[in-house]
């Protein structure tokens, strides 16, 4: 599909995907329904999506997406029940595989006044077979917005092809510079493009998002089922200045890869020729299920008006992430998500949260 008004790619036509601390319209959500995410758990899941949407709720406003009617009365009678200002919620109706809005929503960029969406094509983390719903969910949030629709496209053999991006893959200031992995992206066995290796990748997130630079990052987290979503481990907070997940136990598996993440930010520098200033978050205990090591990670915050929602655990370390991001987030209130069973879904706050930026 062409750029809003030419053949030139949005990037190229003076677009830019604002970073996530910048004003929202509003936050999508999608109210959970696939049990198998949360095996013998799902009952604790709901409450959850209304605690988000609460405090949600009194700083923006909330888009719902629901699978169909019976969903959306469930929904409405769950928020009203958890005291969401039913006022602030719009509610849409697509059916969908899963909840996690972040990575099949498209990615929005803005010009001035005007936001558009970017759809990439979402194929379920390459891992799971279902899920074209969530795809064609995404493609009708431009068109219940009535806002202009860009397809991500790159030429392969000759043809535009889809490309393929998730938006817990990347994370960014703002001001040109993403942070990526390269395992997610372009060399992993579960690598979204492979075939567009680095140079091309690049090329397209400039294209449609406005980026100058790309920081490629090492591995994600243990148990995460993304090949290495940036949101598990490392973040922009600022322009110049990143928090990365801290493993203090060297024994422990996630150790090693977020030191090499923290040597390679050492050495990195932004579209702006700064120096990354690195600012460290302690990561809880291992979270399981059965004997499986589930990514829990505060880092998979979410940052909204004037608010900012962090995932916590039930763990030792749970206070000291809050102080942290409360100091890094001054002027924003913070509030704890109890993720402990949300996790078990292998996401948690930032994987169920999508903002969608201010058009002023």
């Amino acid at each position: 599909m062409k750029s809003p008004e030419s053949n030139r790619a949005p990037g190229m036509a003076g677009f830019r995907m604002p970073a996530e601390w910048e004003p929202h319209a509003a936050t999508w959500l999608a109210w959970p329904h696939h049990h198998d995410d949360w095996p013998g758990k799902f009952e604790k899941i709901p409450p959850v999506f209304v605690a988000m949407a609460r405090e949600l709720a009194r700083v923006e406003r909330v888009r719902l997406i629901v699978n169909d009617a019976a969903s959306s009365e469930l929904a409405r009678r769950a928020l009203a029940a958890g005291d969401v200002d039913l006022r602030q919620v719009d509610f849409f109706e697509a059916p969908t595989d899963r909840s996690w809005t972040r990575d099949f929503l498209p990615l929005f960029v803005k010009r001035e006044t005007e936001v558009a969406a970017v759809k990439w094509k979402f194929d379920g983390w390459a891992r799971y077979d279902n899920h074209e719903k969530d795809d064609a969910a995404g493609r009708t949030v431009a068109k219940w917005l009535g806002m202009r629709s860009i397809d991500a496209l790159a030429e392969r053999d000759g043809r535009p092809v889809n490309v393929v991006l998730e938006g817990g893959a990347i994370d960014i200031d703002g001001e040109g510079t993403l942070l990526a992995s390269r395992d997610c992206l372009v060399d992993g066995p579960n690598a979204r493009n492979r075939w567009l290796g680095t140079g091309g990748t690049e090329r397209v997130l400039a294209d449609y998002l406005g980026i100058e630079r790309v920081v490629w990052v090492g591995a994600g987290v243990v148990g995460d089922d993304t090949a290495g979503h940036v949101d598990d481990f490392v973040r922009f907070v600022a322009p110049g200045k990143v928090v990365l997940a801290e493993e203090s136990d060297r024994r422990d598996p996630n150790y090693a890869a977020l030191e090499a993440t923290r040597e390679i930010l050492e050495g990195a520098r932004d579209a702006r020729g700064r120096t990354l200033e690195i600012l460290r978050l302690p990561m809880p205990r291992p979270v399981l299920w059965e004997t499986e090591r589930l990514p829990a990670s505060y880092a998979n915050y979410y940052v909204a008006n004037d608010l900012v929602l962090v995932p916590v655990f039930g763990d030792e370390s749970d206070s000291a992430a809050l102080g942290i991001i409360a100091e890094l987030f001054p002027t924003r209130r913070v509030v704890g998500i109890n993720a402990r069973d949300l996790v078990l879904g292998l996401g948690t706050v930032h994987c169920s949260t999508h903002e969608e930026p201010a058009a002023r």
